[in-house]
């Protein structure tokens, strides 16, 4: 990945993103070629000269200070994540992260963790949503992850490549679009990490969507929402997922898809799971 224009193009995202009326800047009569605040506008809101700003918006400026970063992401109004990539793409060559090399493994604790919560849908997903293991009912809801081949249990070539998920994923284009931006948010970590490239560049061969998502620079952390489900045999399913880091690994994700007790999508996964078979979790191939 090419630093410069990644941050270039994540830069003029943000800006086009910011009308002048909602930076709170007055009309100055001139006309705008195109949306969003100009260059001048941003260097004047963070505090610091036009050509500063240009210079840092091509990659030209070395690396600013803190306060800088923190202007900037106040006249530009990022959010946590969108301020988190900001700093990885401003972080010289030598400091950024190197690619990961060795594979990521779930501890037994989380292996027994998700044998524990047998009445919801839970998963680990790791770097580039690789998904590290998955308890019964989220191969039940999503996809059997155990039956693919390692390289290829993988959360974004799941909803962005199985034609099931496009009909089984409630709010498909959604819930697609923010998974290719947690893509790139790890792409601004891991600039160097090969096997991310190669997945991003099989999604835009194969996705028609994909490219224009990632062309967005919209940066997103898993956290926590909303998501809803169709599954062949019980029909509609709700749910209010929560994500956690997992002390051990930062690049861990465990995350529960929780259900209201008494609800139509409770009663549904009652009926689910005593449908399937359970796993013995110590036969998992993850």
């Amino acid at each position: 990945m090419d630093r410069r224009s990644e941050l270039a193009g994540f830069l003029r995202s943000r800006r086009a993103g910011i009308s002048p009326e909602r930076a709170g800047l007055p009309e100055d009569g001139r006309a705008r070629r195109v949306p969003g605040l100009r260059r001048d506008e941003v260097a004047r809101l963070a505090g610091m000269s036009t050509e500063y700003y240009t210079r840092l918006e091509q990659g030209r400026a070395g690396t600013p200070s803190p306060e800088v970063v923190e202007a900037l992401a106040r006249a530009l109004r990022l959010d946590p994540a969108e301020r988190e990539h900001l700093v990885d793409l401003l972080a010289r060559p030598a400091s950024a992260r190197r690619a990961p090399s060795a594979p990521q493994r779930v501890r037994p604790g989380l292996y027994l963790m998700l044998q524990t919560l047998e009445h919801v849908p839970a998963f680990v997903a790791g770097r580039r949503t690789d998904i590290l293991a998955a308890n019964r009912l989220a191969r039940e809801v999503l996809t059997d992850f155990e039956a693919l081949p390692a390289t290829q249990r993988n959360l974004a070539r799941y909803y962005l490549l199985d034609p099931v998920a496009r009909d089984r994923v409630g709010d498909w284009a959604q819930i697609a679009a923010e998974t290719v931006a947690m893509l790139r948010f790890e792409a601004g970590r891991y600039p160097n990490d090969r096997r991310l490239a190669d997945l991003v560049g099989e999604l835009t061969l194969r996705c028609p969507e994909f490219t224009t998502w990632w062309n967005d620079h919209r940066v997103l952390r898993r956290t926590y929402g909303t998501k809803r489900y169709y599954h062949p045999t019980v029909g509609e399913l709700c749910f209010s997922y929560e994500s956690f880091q997992p002390p051990g690994d930062p690049d861990q994700t465990l995350c529960v898809y929780n259900v209201e007790p008494g609800s139509a999508t409770a009663d549904a996964l009652r009926l689910l799971s005593s449908l399937s078979t359970p796993a013995d979790i110590s036969d998992t191939n993850y």
